[in-house]
């Protein structure tokens, strides 16, 4: 356990990686649909490739992580997300680069359980490892951030005719010094047990994570036309078959990918609740925040994008403050961290209907970072928590696929409420409704997640004010 928080350095290159390239394109999708020649269909998939390919595989790779040695699959993460990077920064067409986003995501499956995973086993005791969750919960806001930043200044660049490319050929320099030190600093951890890998259930799972992905993000730009639904209603049937299958190896002692003793512990099933409902808020706030600020009250790209940074900021800020905080109160900081959140999107709801500077709007986004900065990192930590070490990586992987669906579900169904509020020809009261309604849904699922914080045991979050 030597160098402790070097090792935990490295690790969180791989979350920042996964992190910041969900959002690094966001910004370049002119530039990249001007220079490959792309419909605006070929430009959802490059966009949806990435989230599909990652959603569709994290319970494969917290698996995988068990079984083979989490250290194995981070690194091997980390070289294929490098490569994959390669392969996006020099695709010649449009279908290209849609195939190696594909790639990177599933790379950044494979990394993203272990990451979460050797969190846990380097830092067993609460205090440590609330603080290095703290870190985690840094590296989520600096991926935000750096991401939608780098997106823009690369993009901007005057230096190579296609400027876009350096987006992803930057990873570069991140993943080789990574995969280095990783090699040289990292321990192995595994299952004691030897056990053989369940491909059939990999093969079923990824097929009905795969559908109900690609319906999701696809019924963000098409609706949830026949297609869309058709897919959902076989990926419930896929996940359906799925877990019986699960149960009757479990049953016949054969090799299966979810250990269902997961979910005997109650903070784990709390844990993921409460992560569903608060990425259901935080991305369908994002989506609708930027239509709102655009095509609602006129504000250009350039400026939201500074507005937004702002709550990443925030953001980071948070994640400092929030760790003695949580050690101190428990569930309490939580709950008020969370009422923080409500208390400004309230304000939202009112001072964005009055002629507000734009020094106001960066205030009230660098307020809500905060709050949301107070809570992800203790909502992983809940989850985990008092975990054995043989289930670790299936639970990171079945946490991180409930957060990755969820967020998902946020955009499509809060965007609906949205778009439907919205009406045929809106103008700017009609936006103003809009958003109210689907700032009304979010402080709902805001009060479901503290329902669910309250339910949390106390063992789990323990008050440590009245300890020396």
């Amino acid at each position: 356990m030597k160098y402790k928080y070097l090792k935990l350095l490295v690790i969180l290159f791989g979350q920042l990686l996964t992190i910041m390239d969900i959002f690094i394109i966001n910004v370049s999708i002119p530039s990249i649909q001007r220079d490959l020649h792309a419909s605006h269909g070929e430009m959802q998939f490059m966009i949806a490739a990435y989230l599909i390919g990652f959603a569709s595989l994290l319970i494969t790779g917290g698996r995988l992580g068990d079984l083979y040695g989490r250290k194995k699959m981070y690194v091997i993460g980390l070289s294929a997300f490098m490569i994959s990077s390669v392969a996006c920064g020099f695709s010649a067409g449009a279908y290209q680069l849609v195939i190696a986003r594909f790639v990177q995501g599933i790379s950044a499956a494979i990394m993203a359980p272990q990451v979460l995973s050797m969190i846990q086993i380097l830092f067993p005791d609460h205090q440590e490892r609330t603080k290095a969750m703290g870190w985690y919960g840094i590296t989520i806001g600096t991926g935000t951030v750096l991401g939608q930043f780098l997106g823009g200044y690369f993009s901007s660049l005057t230096i190579i005719e296609e400027p876009w490319r350096l987006i992803f050929l930057m990873n570069i320099p991140i993943c080789l010094p990574a995969i280095f030190l990783s090699l040289r600093l990292l321990d192995e951890s595994k299952m004691d047990v030897k056990q053989s890998f369940d491909w059939s259930g990999v093969l079923i799972l990824s097929a009905g994570l795969f559908c109900a992905t690609y319906a999701l993000t696809l019924s963000e730009h098409e609706g949830l036309d026949f297609k869309n639904v058709s897919l959902m209603i076989i990926s419930g049937g896929i996940v359906f078959t799925f877990i019986k299958n699960q149960k009757k190896r479990i049953q016949k002692k054969q090799a299966y990918l979810i250990d269902f003793e997961l979910f005997r512990y109650k903070n784990f099933n709390v844990g993921i609740i409460a992560v569903s409902f608060f990425f259901i808020m935080l991305d369908s706030y994002f989506y609708i925040l930027s239509l709102f600020f655009q095509n609602g009250l006129k504000i250009s790209p350039m400026e939201a994008g500074e507005i937004i940074v702002f709550q990443g900021l925030g953001f980071i800020l948070a994640s400092f403050v929030s760790v003695k905080l949580i050690l101190r109160y428990g569930k309490k900081a939580l709950m008020a961290g969370l009422g923080f959140i409500i208390l400004i999107l309230m304000l939202q709801l009112f001072l964005f209907r009055t002629q507000i500077g734009f020094p106001v709007f960066c205030l009230l986004l660098f307020l809500h970072g905060l709050g949301i900065g107070s809570i992800i990192p203790s909502l992983a930590n809940i989850a985990l928590s008092g975990m054995s070490e043989k289930l670790i990586g299936n639970a990171s992987g079945v946490y991180n696929t409930f957060q990755q669906i969820a967020a998902i579900i946020g955009i499509v169904a809060v965007g609906s409420v949205f778009y439907y509020f919205l009406g045929e020809n809106p103008d700017a009261q009609h936006y103003h409704n809009a958003f109210s309604v689907a700032l009304l849904v979010n402080i709902l699922c805001l009060i479901l997640v503290m329902i669910c914080i309250l339910k949390v045991p106390d063992h789990v979050l323990p008050e440590l004010r009245n300890r020396k």
